[in-house]
């Protein structure tokens, strides 16, 4: 059977639009999570799941036979044969073992990146290298992603608890048996939103706050490494300095090595005074270079 036959055939059987299919058939690196509640079902699709819940069954689309798949199937068939016997429809317990099963994924996520993070952060505490800064980057970039995971999660559960009307039609059950259910009448599905958004809003504050630690530690280290730079800077100065001022001393002595006839060979004293002339002049010239070189230093850190 052709990929877009089984498709009509899922819209045909499921009661779906084809845009329905169109807003889970988007690959699985794609983060924006959605719930589209219908008359006779719900779609999601969160993180790796998507799914199609109604009232008597759940329909998973993307089952590989993963632990991860096991592990949600496990715990549906568990919750959805209802053996705590609560009295919730078996729509919102698959709702809620979907949920549950999203904030342990990234609870779990959650906890490698901070291990990471702060490994990473512990080893530059003590020494900075080239390969360190590259590695710090690349966990940077992976935790600004994942913050944006958890944040779109939780922004979907605040959404969704900021409509009435969306949480009472969530109750398939009690639509199909043609009970009418008020809009303000849903506090079992809106205790378990609140309780999975709680959850995720405590694991995006805490990705907020190593981010922060991550770009504490980034300025650190551009600060750090400008004054490397300055100080790099400031010594080839002094070095350049040091140079112009020997230079004028060999700019006498070859002068002399030219051996040209002038009256100044003619007394033993002008060596002296020339050579004790051109030290003075030299130490004069590199203390006022230095002095100057001093000033433009206090001039940059006053405009700073």
């Amino acid at each position: 059977m052709s990929m877009d036959a089984q498709k009509t055939q899922s819209l045909l059987k499921h009661d779906l639009l084809p845009r329905d299919l169109r807003k889970i058939d988007k690959g699985y690196d794609d983060i924006v999570p959605l719930v589209v509640i219908r008359e006779k079902s719900i779609l999601l699709s969160i993180l790796h799941i998507k799914a199609l819940i109604k009232s008597d069954s759940v329909v998973l689309f993307n089952y590989d036979n993963t632990y991860a798949d096991n592990k949600l199937v496990n715990t549906m068939s568990e919750k959805l044969k209802n053996v705590q016997g609560d009295n919730l429809d078996y729509e919102i317990r698959a709702l809620e073992t979907i949920f549950a099963d999203v904030i342990d994924n990234l609870m779990i996520e959650m906890q490698i990146h901070v291990t990471v993070v702060n490994g990473i952060l512990h080893e530059l505490e003590n020494d900075i290298d080239l390969a360190k800064l590259k590695y710090l980057l690349i966990v940077s970039k992976k935790l600004s992603q994942f913050l944006q995971k958890a944040t779109l999660i939780r922004d979907l559960i605040d959404e969704m608890l900021d409509h009435d009307d969306e949480l009472s039609e969530l109750y398939l059950t009690e639509k199909l048996n043609g009970t009418q259910r008020s809009k303000d009448d849903h506090q079992e599905v809106e205790l378990i939103l609140e309780s999975y958004s709680l959850h995720c809003d405590a694991i995006v504050q805490t990705i907020e706050s190593r981010v922060n630690d991550v770009r504490t530690t980034e300025e650190i280290i551009n600060i750090i490494l400008d004054s490397n730079r300055n100080d790099l800077m400031l010594l080839n100065l002094r070095l350049s300095i040091t140079l112009m001022c020997l230079a004028s001393l060999l700019f006498l002595a070859a002068s002399y090595g030219m051996n040209l006839e002038n009256f100044i060979e003619e007394k033993n004293a002008w060596f002296w005074i020339v050579t004790g002339g051109s030290t003075v002049f030299s130490i004069v010239l590199f203390r006022m270079a230095s002095r100057k070189l001093t000033q433009l230093q206090k001039i940059q850190l006053t405009n700073r």
